[in-house]
């Protein structure tokens, strides 16, 4: 288990680098899409599989939106990846601060720290995470249906924005 959270939290704080050191809205996405699986992976070794579950799902839906929006608003052809030089030093950069941060600050506070939810009871009859769906279920439901008409107008809102070559409102010739 201590693997596996090892990777998982190696693969969050690389896709926040990713994220930190690439300008270009496209590549920067798909790093917070990675972020955001590994962040759910987190909550899921650590007892809250619906929780992650619910936040992985409607994290995915309005980083939908900003991507299209962002997308259609970048005005670049040919946009940096991560194999340019620039992105490549501020990578490097980031990681190497990051790496020297951990060094400073580790004085053995992870050995205890990564033990599961699940782990820590013996013949629990129930999961971390139940009381959290039947109170999401029934006193916040109607924040799970507000929200989601709220993603999918803007949605449709970024749709209607930048449809077209000159229709659109904030389009850039």
């Amino acid at each position: 288990m201590t693997y596996l959270m090892s990777m998982l939290l190696f693969g969050l704080v690389l896709g926040l680098v990713a994220v930190a050191s690439n300008p270009s809205p496209y590549f920067a996405a798909l790093g917070l899409v990675v972020v955001a699986g590994m962040g759910c992976g987190v909550m899921v070794s650590y007892g809250g599989p619906f929780l992650s579950l619910v936040l992985f799902l409607i994290y995915l839906g309005g980083m939908l939106v900003v991507f299209a929006y962002s997308a259609a608003l970048a005005a670049e052809p040919y946009p940096e990846s991560w194999g340019n030089w620039s992105v490549a030093v501020y990578g490097m950069s980031y990681t190497g601060a990051v790496a020297l941060m951990s060094l400073l600050f580790c004085n053995g506070w992870s050995k205890y720290s990564w033990v599961p939810v699940d782990e820590l009871t013996e013949l629990s009859l129930t999961r971390g995470d139940t009381m959290g769906v039947a109170a999401m279920y029934s006193s916040g439901g109607w924040m799970l249906i507000i929200s989601a008409w709220v993603l999918l107008l803007t949605l449709l809102v970024v749709l209607e924005l930048t449809r077209g070559l000159n229709r659109g409102a904030l389009r850039v010739a």
